[in-house]
């Protein structure tokens, strides 16, 4: 009798297993959808780390055959604009996620929530705080020492009027919050009588001026949670302290559904960057980088315009999975998920970034004829693309030495190479200007190695090097970038993030050589305007150089720009 084939037991990360739990018989919310959202403020581009959170929200709903809400948390109005609502959706459509018709602004809740702190202090479990900032800063407290508010015991009645009164503009910004009513000495300094309103004179980029008092997160977000029919609101783990302060707002409003069940999970850090919106923004506003979207930034929008692939960018998300210990990845694990996914999906190509002129000298002149070069080595049903070959064509000049050093196998005088898809050509001299840099190597071919093989069935010791025909070569500017910043760790404590910025993070390339049936590809997609800026552009393999993709702002037909992605050498260790 043969033994039965035993099943590999699926793996559940901590959050699935409390979701199953609360979904099955006896849970919290057994017979109900599972129900999550994602709240991004809007005052800033999305960037990788906001993916991870992504992923978790509109993952866990999937997995579980649930749905999930889009909410943009617009309680603050100091730095939130129409802007970047348009661009978080944008990332989000791009990343492959939708909310449906579930979109929805912590601002469309601000009279419930008026409505909510007004029966917190018909309760009399909320007050009205005269305290300035530096005051209650000053009588917030200690470890063992309870905190002070001198107004903590007036009564409904006043409470009511002074609260009506701020919501009016009668009081000016900093002269009194409302704060929850729950236990000065509490050792969660979170539940500390908290403020949850505050007065913000100051234009509210959907409310307009109507409002000048606007909630604390901590007071909203619960409500907008419990309102909206959330289950599960999953969020990073700097909120696990305020949970306590979560369920006490849920638990004291008569909202008339269930109680949303808040987890946590640990934020993503990744070395050589930062993801701090607040620092992020400096860089845009001092021009340390170009925009949001400066392909050395962390954004989703500056990723895309690198070339990062929305899945490179979730299949990275899945590979970090999902922890409560915070942790810092490696930069290379991001780029070796593009680098795998660009490998299967990239059109192979050739381009020159160092050009020095290659002269065939025993080519007819005037000749020119035509090879085949393979689209994709991994996938051989995508076909070849034509290239040109004449008597000049462009080498990089680092592929030629005059004098050899040892194991170099490229070009120098004597020694035979494969130009790629060609000829074998064996080099004879070169040229150099007055400060001895060669401009021009000089070479014979053999006229019976058509496609690099050799009549004689010889074998060739030199390597296969790259080529653009001088013919029909097209200009291009190649961008390189690197890290952003030099040191692993630039949010580090006692640094100043500025000044750990690497000078290198950016190399501009001009007069770079293309293979001229590019330039049809390009064309096509600059013609594509505005849109091209929400999807990733066109990537390419340069041959032996690395995945380099067009601009999808500066690409026009009449100055191609390409960015590189990232290096073919993959250093990480999966």
């Amino acid at each position: 009798m043969m033994e039965e084939e035993r099943k590999t037991p699926e793996v559940k990360n901590f959050i699935e297993a409390f979701v199953e739990e609360d979904i099955g018989p006896g849970g919290q919310f057994e017979g109900l959808q599972v129900h999550t959202r994602f709240p991004p403020e809007p005052n800033g581009y999305l960037h990788i780390g906001h993916c991870k959170a992504l992923c978790i929200d509109f993952g866990t709903a999937e997995k579980f055959g649930g749905i999930t809400n889009l909410r943009m948390d617009d309680t603050n109005p100091a730095k939130e604009d129409a802007e970047y609502v348009e661009a978080i959706q944008d990332d989000i459509h791009w990343l492959g996620f939708d909310w449906g018709d579930r979109f929805y602004y912590g601002s469309d809740y601000f009279e419930k929530d008026y409505e909510y702190a007004v029966e917190l202090i018909k309760k009399g479990l909320a007050y009205v705080c005269d305290l300035t900032p530096e005051q209650f800063r000053e009588y917030r407290g200690d470890i063992g020492k309870p905190a002070i508010s001198p107004y903590r015991d007036r009564s409904v009645e006043e409470n009511l009027d002074l609260f009506e009164r701020m919501k009016n503009g009668e009081f000016a910004e900093g002269t009194r919050t409302l704060r929850a009513k729950i236990d000065l000495a509490s050792g969660n300094f979170n539940m500390r009588d908290p403020v949850i309103y505050r007065i913000r004179n100051i234009n509210h980029h959907r409310q307009g001026t109507k409002w000048c008092i606007y909630p604390m997160y901590d007071f909203a977000h619960p409500i907008q949670d419990a309102l909206e029919g959330i289950t599960h609101s999953l969020c990073s783990l700097e909120f696990e302290a305020h949970r306590p302060l979560y369920d006490w707002v849920v638990s004291n409003v008569s909202i008339p559904y269930h109680k949303p069940r808040q987890i946590e999970f640990a934020r993503l850090g990744i070395d050589h960057t930062v993801m701090s919106k607040r620092k992020l923004r400096l860089l845009v506003e001092t021009g340390r980088v170009s925009g949001w979207d400066d392909p050395r930034m962390p954004t989703l929008c500056g990723l895309r315009r690198r070339g990062y692939t929305a899945h490179a960018i979730r299949d990275f998300c899945e590979r970090i999975g999902v922890a409560k210990a915070a942790s810092t990845v490696e930069y290379a694990l991001l780029e070796h998920c593009l680098r795998e996914d660009l490998n299967e999906t990239a059109e192979r190509t050739m381009a020159v970034l160092h050009p020095v002129k290659l002269i065939i000298t025993n080519y007819p002149e005037g000749q020119s004829e035509t090879f085949e070069v393979e689209n994709n080595p991994v996938h051989p049903e995508q076909g070849t693309h034509s290239i040109t070959f004449s008597r000049e064509a462009w080498i990089e000049e680092e592929d030629f030495l005059e004098t050899p050093i040892p194991k170099y196998k490229r070009m120098y005088p004597g020694n035979e190479v494969r130009l790629k898809g060609a000829y074998l050509v064996t080099a004879t001299g070169c040229k150099k200007d007055e400060n001895g840099k060669v401009v021009e190597v000089y070479a014979e071919y053999d006229p019976e190695s058509r496609g690099g093989n050799p009549a004689d069935g010889r074998k060739v010791k030199g390597a296969t090097i790259h080529w653009v025909d001088a013919a029909t070569a097209a200009d291009a500017e190649v961008r390189l970038y690197e890290n952003l910043f030099s040191d692993p760790q630039p949010d580090g404590p006692d640094k100043d993030f500025l000044e750990c910025m690497n000078p290198n993070s950016l190399t501009v390339l001009r007069g770079c050589k293309i293979e001229a049936a590019l330039l049809d590809e390009i064309k096509k997609y600059a013609a594509e305007g505005e849109a091209r800026l929400k999807k990733t552009a066109p990537c390419y393999q340069f041959m032996r150089v690395g995945y380099f993709c067009m601009d999808n702002k500066d690409c026009t037909a009449d100055h191609p720009v390409f960015n590189r992605s990232v290096l073919l050498k993959d250093s990480f260790k999966a």
